[in-house]
């Protein structure tokens, strides 16, 4: 006769109940678990992503990703991911419901913590408006850092080893075209759908006090990998679905939406060639009827306000500028 296990839905005869009772784990190496997010959002305009200080050892002083190890048998990783975001932001629950949050990947070098055999199972996450940083747990701080003030030791989508500088950093990979001009603003995008133009992001940070490139160190463990893997993930998910929007309040400006676009890709966009496709895609945005508070920076009607659609994929997708090209 069958047995109900530990509540997990699987049944259990005898002979699984003899074979758990003589099982025992030490004949195994001990390995541990852990959850680390990347966590990004929008400040002035620009990416910002969230690290922590580490206060102890290893890789004391580093910046690092917030996580930690998850409570074995008390909670799933999901939980795990949501709690160490909660601890480092200081989100409740009803706040984290407006966070998008979806597993990254897994990571499990040998000897990536020189502690013991750790794998850690990175997540995504990303919101607008999150609050203000602080240090929990073991952290002796924790900041919202420009994204272009990260050194991610070279990695980059598509580089192999030889054609990687030594020492790139994230304003190679996050603003490949910084230095190209606006295109012009006109048609569609400026006016009573574009509500003027997008501001350039400024370092907030470093006029602040706070982590910038002149005082950010590399990041701690394989956490400058993690990084990139997130960053391309994001540039890739908001090509063919609508969590661009997630970035946003629940209304929002055509403008405004170009503007996480721009943040995320690095690359200027051009206003009116934006505006078509975005209201192109079906289900993408839904105009609310409203319009935004106060005109565009150049006068003229207030822009119209939208929200997020019910469009689960973006089809035709928004390509990149230069997957766009090589489309072509």
């Amino acid at each position: 006769m069958d047995r109900q296990g530990d509540g997990s839905g699987a049944a259990q005869d005898d002979g699984d109940s003899a074979f758990l009772a003589a099982y025992d784990p030490r004949e195994f190496p001990a390995i541990a678990v852990t959850v680390d997010i990347v966590a990004l959002t929008l400040r002035a305009g620009a990416l910002h992503i969230l690290l922590v200080e580490r206060g102890g050892r290893p890789f004391q002083g580093s910046w690092a990703l917030p996580g930690g190890f998850v409570r074995a048998g008390r909670e799933s990783l999901d939980a795990a991911a949501a709690r160490e975001l909660a601890e480092e932001t200081g989100l409740d629950a009803t706040q984290l419901e407006r966070v998008h949050l979806e597993q990254l990947g897994s990571y499990g070098d040998p000897g990536r913590d020189p502690r013991m055999p750790v794998v850690t199972v990175a997540y995504l996450a990303f919101a607008p408006d999150l609050p203000e940083a602080r240090g929990g747990g073991d952290a002796s701080s924790a900041a919202w850092v420009p994204v272009s003030a990260l050194d991610l030791g070279g990695r980059c989508e598509g580089c192999t080893e030889a054609q990687v500088p030594e020492r790139m950093t994230s304003q190679t990979l996050a603003e490949p075209d910084a230095a190209r001009p606006r295109p012009p603003e006109q048609g569609p995008g400026h006016g009573i759908d574009g509500g003027g133009s997008v501001p350039r992001p400024a370092d907030h940070a470093a006029a602040e006090g706070k982590p910038g490139p002149q005082t950010l160190r590399p990041l701690a463990f394989d956490h400058a990998r993690i990084v990139a893997d997130g960053l391309d993930r994001a540039r890739a998910k908001i090509e063919y679905t609508p969590l661009a929007t997630a970035f946003l309040a629940e209304e929002f400006t055509i403008v405004e939406l170009r503007g996480v676009y721009e943040s995320i890709w690095g690359s200027p966009l051009h206003a009116g060639n934006f505006h078509r496709k975005v209201l192109s895609v079906p289900g993408f945005v839904e105009s609310t009827g409203a319009t935004a508070a106060r005109g565009g920076a150049r006068g003229g009607p207030r822009a119209r306000l939208y929200r997020a659609g019910d469009a689960r994929l973006l089809h035709p997708a928004l390509l990149r500028p230069d997957r766009e090209e090589r489309v072509r």
